[in-house]
């Protein structure tokens, strides 16, 4: 999804808060302190880096080459909050980057980008067959797709396949102009 904003550790995160070590990695740390703070900011570094993986997977299918620049200009971000993204996403094992610059999605990375990507198509795709204007339905989708379970998930693709198939050979067994 193209949309909110980068996760940047506040200057609390960097030491002592809640009682974390000093020496601990900050994302480990960051991490911990949200755990502590009941999960809120945890789901926000989530779904940032989540939308990224979407986006470098979205632009892959269109460019055959990925640099940050092309996030930056996706997504609207500054260059410095995409160039943190990357060291994270990096560190973390979800992306690769070559000495060039060039991005590529490790197995792991590929996985959620491709997770979200399914998501958000489908519940977009749900949304607008409901009769939500498209552009709603696309923002919607976009927050949706990051706190929706796997099971209600899999529970609504069935239930949007099977409306979609039913209303796929309506259409071939009365004609268009039956519909």
């Amino acid at each position: 999804c193209a949309g909110g904003a980068a996760f940047q550790p506040s200057h609390e995160s960097r030491g002592g808060v809640f009682g974390i070590p000093e020496y601990m990695p900050p994302i480990r740390r960051q991490t911990i302190r949200v755990i502590v703070a009941l999960g809120e900011m945890y789901l926000k570094i989530q779904e940032s880096a989540e939308n990224y993986l979407e986006t470098i997977l979205m632009i892959s299918e269109r460019k055959p080459q990925v640099r940050s620049i092309d996030i930056v200009n996706e997504l609207d971000y500054s260059k410095p909050s995409v160039s943190i993204a990357m060291k994270n996403l990096r560190e973390n094992g979800y992306i690769h980057m070559d000495k060039d610059g060039f991005i590529t999605l490790t197995d792991a990375g590929r996985n959620i980008a491709e997770t979200m990507y399914e998501r958000h198509k489908l519940l977009s795709r749900w949304l607008i067959n409901l009769g939500v204007n498209e552009k709603t339905a696309v923002q919607d989708a976009c927050r949706m797709e990051h706190v929706i379970s796997a099971e209600s998930f899999e529970a609504i693709k069935r239930h949007a396949d099977r409306h979609l198939e039913s209303e796929s050979e309506h259409m071939q067994v009365s004609g268009p102009e039956h519909s």
